[in-house]
């Protein structure tokens, strides 16, 4: 007799990590493991990935974390990803042709640039929702095609795609190129309101069509995992990029509903409802989820530097041993308030989109140390959150919508109550944090279990969310903005010319 499907298997293959998490059918996570991923450095700006390790990293973690239960009892796999990473390969072999360039990477920055100059920006806007950045995957998958040996001669024998697209073809072992809305709405190629693939915009990045993957649903068929891999044909039912993933897994499913999840970077989605949406404040319209008949649209803020400032300050100062330390050194920080940390390490992203600005540590005095400069890192997370909000509100008013009254947040940093307060006080929203914070993983789980009928309906989803904290606001109003506009000022001093 057949097992009775019991789990959910959710893989979420991160910047800075790789993560299988085991849910059961109530999605509650039973089991988990996680490894690191290897960042590569060419240049100053680029930053790699080596694809076939990110593919050896989730194998390792599905079968650590899948362990103990029968394959026979996973119903689904769920894939998160990080977005706009962009890998090309052969077809033929499932071998990646060069690193995959991260949504990090700036090299494609002059790219950019003439195409602005060129007066192609409202077209990119119009169709896509996103601004021309070297962020996005376009000006990434055009300068593989342009410097990989006989990558356009050879167009027809070659795949592209985003983290997502690179691991269901190897989970299905070739049987599927594919990839859903989310991740092909942060590509730069895709129409927003027909959510294919956008002729005028292949041929402005020069895209042949032919390496592209084919657009479904968040949540519906992927294929199946091949037996070999984890013992049984597990069909893959989930699929969203990482961000799209968290907003799912925080269940904002009505419009207003916002979140960010503190990663790597920081990334703040607001719901918008089934319109298609238009952001007069520089921040982005994406696809927040397809499935069950319904397409939800997204604005999105993105900051590129969050927990990777705490990595900085660990392996790049040595402040710390370990990221946990943070909270305990930050506590000790003095006074200090006109200290400002702007890490543009790569740039600023949403909604400043300035490239080459450059990071840096504006009022330093001689009181100030390592507990002050910790502070003032985890305080330009929380400025540039509010960055994000205050374009967020002025879209949504715009668009009729009230203004957001809680921020929901997960990630890695919000396990730290001393940010999440701080968060709370420099934004002025009341901060939720919820039991689980591995949103990521729990959204790529939710979409596998709504794609395989385990749930009914987005309320069967919703109803799995609980929280673990609220955090008030506790600070003055007139002090909150006090040091936001202190903020102001320093972001202003490292801005390039002509942002």
């Amino acid at each position: 007799m057949d097992a009775e499907p019991s789990f959910l298997l959710a893989i979420d293959q991160g910047t800075t990590s790789t993560r299988a998490i085991l849910f059961d059918t109530s999605l509650r996570p039973l089991a988990s493991h996680a490894l690191e991923v290897l960042q590569i450095y060419p240049a100053d700006g680029w930053v790699e990935h080596d694809p076939e390790e990110i593919w050896q990293a989730v194998i390792a973690c599905c079968r650590v974390a899948a362990k103990g239960v029968s394959p026979a009892e996973i119903a689904a796999i769920g894939l998160a990803n990080q977005r706009e990473t962009t890998v090309l390969w052969e077809r033929s072999t499932g071998k990646a042709l060069h690193n995959a360039i991260v949504w990090q990477d700036r090299r494609t920055t002059d790219v950019c640039r003439i195409l602005k100059e060129n007066g192609h920006e409202p077209l990119v806007t119009a169709r896509t929702g996103l601004v021309i950045d070297p962020y996005f995957s376009a000006t990434k998958l055009r300068w593989l095609l342009d410097h990989v040996p006989d990558a356009r001669r050879r167009a027809d024998e070659l795949a592209f795609g985003t983290i997502d697209s690179w691991l269901i073809f190897r989970l299905t072992g070739g049987h599927v190129h594919a990839t859903d809305v989310t991740n092909a709405s942060r590509t730069m190629l895709l129409d927003l309101r027909t959510l294919d693939w956008c002729d005028e915009l292949l041929a402005l990045f020069d895209v042949p069509r032919v390496v592209l993957p084919e657009v479904r649903d968040s949540a519906g068929d992927f294929g199946n995992a091949t037996e070999d891999l984890l013992g049984a044909r597990i069909p893959i039912c989930g699929v969203a990029g990482d961000q799209q993933a968290a907003m799912f897994g925080q269940a904002c499913f009505a419009p207003g509903d916002v979140k960010a999840t503190y990663g790597t970077g920081c990334f703040a989605l607001v719901n918008t409802g089934t319109a298609v949406p238009a952001s007069r404040n520089r921040l982005l319209a994406t696809a927040a989820y397809r499935a069950r008949g319904t397409t939800a649209y997204a604005i999105e803020g993105s900051i590129f530097v969050a927990g990777s400032v705490v990595q900085w300050l660990r392996d790049g100062l040595g402040m710390i041993g370990s990221a946990s330390e943070i909270e305990e050194l930050v506590r000790r920080a003095r006074g200090c308030e006109g200290l400002y940390f702007v890490p543009a390490f790569t740039g600023l992203g949403a909604p400043y989109w300035d490239p080459e600005a450059r990071g840096a540590i504006v009022g330093l005095t001689r009181d100030a140390g390592a507990p002050e400069i910790a502070r003032a890192a985890l305080d330009a997370v929380c400025f540039q959150t509010r960055d994000l909000l205050a374009a967020m509100n002025a879209d949504m008013k715009l668009a009729g919508f009230g203004q957001p009254e809680i921020l929901k947040v997960d990630g890695g940093m919000v396990r730290n109550d001393a940010f999440c307060q701080r968060l709370a006080d420099l934004t002025g929203l009341p901060v939720a944090r919820p039991t689980l914070t591995e949103t990521t993983a729990l959204g790529a789980a939710s979409l596998a279990g709504l794609g395989a009928g385990l749930f009914r309906d987005f309320a069967d989803v919703a109803s799995t969310w609980s929280l673990d904290r609220r955090f008030e606001p506790k600070l003055a109003c007139q002090t909150r903005d006090a040091l936001y506009e202190g903020w102001r000022d320093a972001v202003k001093r490292v801005r390039s010319r002509g942002n």
